[in-house]
């Protein structure tokens, strides 16, 4: 198509291949292809000159558009890695994105506002390329290994909560033997499946909690304990707001159980798009400072029971 409107524009083979950085036979040639290709005459040619047919005069309008639209388009994807602008799929844990990735959300909004942000709560690690996201919020025990590209965004632990009314009942535990005696509920997590491991302190003990009741979400683990059904371990981003409504109290507040790193994987750094580059810088500058604010919460004494 390109050649083809250079010829028309240039008037002459000669020109339009002078013009292209071709031979004449070339450009010739690719015309022939093209005609034979649509099996229509576009051009008419003379020794003296050349002369649209009617079919050609259509199919060059139609060409000016489509190649316009390929330019806007190449100028665009051109300028991807410069300017973040458009949706941008972001997944993330459940409690992670509630607490601290929406409030971190408006605020990316206000320096980017031509990106919009479209963001999935789930458990679950989706498949990046075949679930269509760009960014992914994950958790683990160490890097991930994937062809993906992880940056860590900080660290995270569980701690033990209870709701003082269940306390009141049943009392306090003060070591982790207690913890045998009491109704522990538990939150399914696949990268601690053998229990509740705590840490050096304790000489690497594991306390496997009785089937007694279990979910599948850290907030409903937490709405658990606060209706006064038992003790739990609750990721620190949620454990939190909980302790600081009063909700919870922290149990064997010298126990941090399942440290954990917080990644952001993305497909790939090349060609990396500006929204993208954008929002994995912010959240790298902006989640430590969060994931503080939790830890001074949690070592808190007054939130101790």
């Amino acid at each position: 198509m390109r050649v083809f409107t250079r010829v028309v524009d240039s008037g002459s083979f000669t020109a339009a291949a002078n013009a292209l950085g071709l031979s004449t036979a070339q450009v010739s040639r690719v015309v022939s292809d093209l005609e034979g290709h649509l099996q229509a005459r576009l051009l008419h040619r003379t020794t003296r000159r050349l002369a649209l047919t009617e079919t050609g005069g259509r199919y060059l309008q139609r060409c000016r558009e489509i190649l316009l639209d390929v330019d806007e388009a190449e100028a665009e994807a051109n300028g991807a890695h410069l300017r973040p602008r458009g949706r941008l799929r972001v997944h993330s844990l459940t409690g992670l994105g509630q607490q601290h990735l929406i409030p971190l959300i408006s605020r990316y909004g206000e320096q980017h506002p031509e990106v919009y942000i479209e963001l999935t709560l789930a458990q679950r690690q989706p498949d990046i390329l075949e679930d269509g996201q760009d960014v992914v919020i994950t958790r683990d025990r160490e890097l991930p290994d994937s062809e993906y590209v992880a940056q860590t965004l900080g660290t995270i632990y569980s701690v033990l909560c209870a709701s003082p009314g269940y306390l009141a009942r049943h009392g306090t535990p003060r070591a982790v033997e207690d913890l045998r005696e009491h109704r522990c509920l538990r939150l399914q997590d696949p990268t601690f499946p053998e229990g509740w491991a705590f840490d050096e302190n304790n000489e690497g003990s594991v306390i496997r909690p009785r089937d007694t009741f279990m979910v599948n979400v850290a907030e409903a683990l937490a709405g658990a304990a606060r209706a006064n059904m038992g003790i739990c371990l609750l990721p620190s981003y949620v454990a939190a707001p909980a302790l600081r409504q009063g909700e919870l109290v922290r149990v064997l507040p010298e126990h941090r159980l399942h440290v954990r790193q917080i990644f952001a994987l993305y497909p790939s750094r090349r060609f990396l798009d500006a929204k993208i580059r954008t929002w994995v810088e912010f959240l790298k500058e902006e989640l430590p400072s969060a994931f503080d604010a939790d830890e001074r919460v949690l070592n808190d004494a007054k939130h101790w029971a």
